[in-house]
Parts: C-alpha cells; structure tokens; sequence
C-alpha cells in the first residue's frame, strides 16, 4: 500500500470515479495493494471490475473474490496481453517493479504504433516526479523524440486525470514496421 494513507485513498476513489462513470475496471486480479484499493473502490460503487491473474498468483490466495469477473491465465505475459485486449486506457498508480515494466511496455507498444490507447500516470504525493523528470531529459538529451512525450498524461488528481484520458486524442504516428514484418 506504501508508506502514505494517500496512495490507498487515491486508488480507491480512482476505483469509485471509473464505476460512477460505467467504466470498467480491468487489473491484475489481485486482492492486495492498490489494486485491490482500486477494485474495492470499483465494487463498493457497483463498478464491473474484471480480474486476470496468473495460476500461480491465485493458488497463493491473493485473488480478489469479489470482482464481476475473474480471468485465470498461465503466465504473466499472457495476463498482460489480455489486460491490454480488453482495456480502453492504461493508468499507472504508484508501485515497484510491475508497474513501472507494464508502464514502459504500454509507452512502447505506443511509441511503435501498436495501440492508441491513454497512458496516465497517477502522481500522487509526486510519486513519480523522479520518472516525469527522467522521461523529460530523455527528451532534451535526444533520446526520445517530443511528439513521444506527449503519450504521457499526467494527473496529480484522480478526477483530473480521468476527465484528461477521456478527452484524449490519440497522436497519429505512423507504425513500426517490426523485424519479423520486413
């Protein structure tokens, strides 16, 4: 949950803002941490909240039992697919090693032109200033192009954040033609 009260709050009313707007919520299946903030935000406003989690996740018990739907998969990777398949938008919240490698692949796959999807980042309590900071000197030092930054929707606010991912434009990059694709 981290060390703030903060970060549950903000998943939780994150989970509430996304029912009362009949927005699905689609996550990692787990009942722990702020996902689980997320989804019982989502379910105690009558929200859809769809879990997918890996086999090996679900027999340690950290599945969440009280969502709409849960979806039971081999792996992590195939979880991550099908959580993109079935999401409309990508919102990262404070977390550790998961979120910041599912965080970096949705950028890619939309740098790539692989979808157009909103990518928001939560910041709560400036949590990834470090990261914003990071990403913005990639920009300067010539690593990563502007119009990629721009994938980026960065909300301090819950309500801010979803009203900015609703009226989001998708940018029209051309697609990357993969290696296995020449």
């Amino acid at each position: 949950m981290g060390t703030d009260r903060a970060y549950y709050d903000h998943a939780y009313t994150l989970g509430r803002i996304l029912a009362n707007n009949g927005i699905t919520v689609v996550f990692g299946g787990g009942k722990v941490g702020l996902m689980g903030a997320l989804a019982e935000g989502a379910i105690h406003h009558d929200g859809r909240v769809i879990g997918i989690i890996p086999s090996f996740l679900k027999t340690k018990e950290i599945a969440h039992d009280d969502v709409s739907e849960l979806i039971v998969v081999e792996n992590m990777h195939e979880r991550k697919m099908r959580m993109h398949a079935m999401s409309e938008g990508i919102i990262a919240m404070p977390g550790g090693w998961g979120t910041m490698e599912e965080l970096f692949e949705m950028m890619t796959w939309a740098q790539l032109g692989l979808h157009n999807k909103p990518i928001g980042i939560l910041n709560v309590n400036g949590f990834y200033d470090p990261l914003i900071a990071l990403i913005d000197k990639m920009v300067l030092e010539g690593f990563l192009k502007e119009e990629f930054r721009s994938l980026i929707i960065v909300g301090n606010k819950v309500e801010d954040l979803v009203r900015d991912m609703q009226n989001y434009i998708a940018p029209n990059f051309p697609r990357i033609a993969m290696a296995s694709e020449t």
